[in-house]
């Protein structure tokens, strides 16, 4: 079995780990995407919200309007919590993106490595031809070879 044969196996393992870090940078990238939208979903919710307290704001009966700004504290909250959980994905994303960056330099190495075997082992045996041929080429001819 020829070296390069031998490594493939390796090159095979290198690749796969390159693809599931692929595939989590993207889970993650989804995640990231999905957090971010629920963080426009709660701000736009609270502009609508308080938009509809500047246009009605002044009618609103004294308890009505405690209840409206408790509710728009807590809507707050929920933004700036949203807002960490934005950030940890981001974070997320940008681990898995540097172990991505990393499968893949090594596969990248490691097929480089299987190339040059091969370019070799071709080398070796187009020597092993010529050698063959010239051999050939050398040797006297008997009357009945034409």
């Amino acid at each position: 079995m020829t070296r390069s044969k031998r490594m493939q196996p390796v090159a095979n393992v290198v690749h796969n780990r390159q693809q599931n870090a692929a595939r989590v940078m993207g889970e993650r990238q989804r995640a990231l995407d999905d957090q971010q939208n629920r963080l426009q979903e709660l701000n736009n919710y609270r502009d609508e919200y308080a938009r509809r307290f500047e246009d009605g704001g002044e009618s609103m009966a004294g308890i009505n309007m405690r209840d409206y700004r408790l509710f728009l504290s807590r809507l707050n909250e929920a933004i700036e919590e949203q807002a960490r959980r934005v950030e940890l994905a981001r974070a997320a994303l940008e681990q898995s993106r540097g172990q991505w960056t990393a499968t893949r330099v090594h596969s990248d190495a490691v097929n480089k490595v299987v190339e040059r075997m091969q370019a070799d082992e071709r080398r070796d045996e187009d020597r092993r031809e010529q050698k063959e041929n010239d051999e050939f080429g050398q040797r006297p001819r008997r009357p009945h070879d034409k």
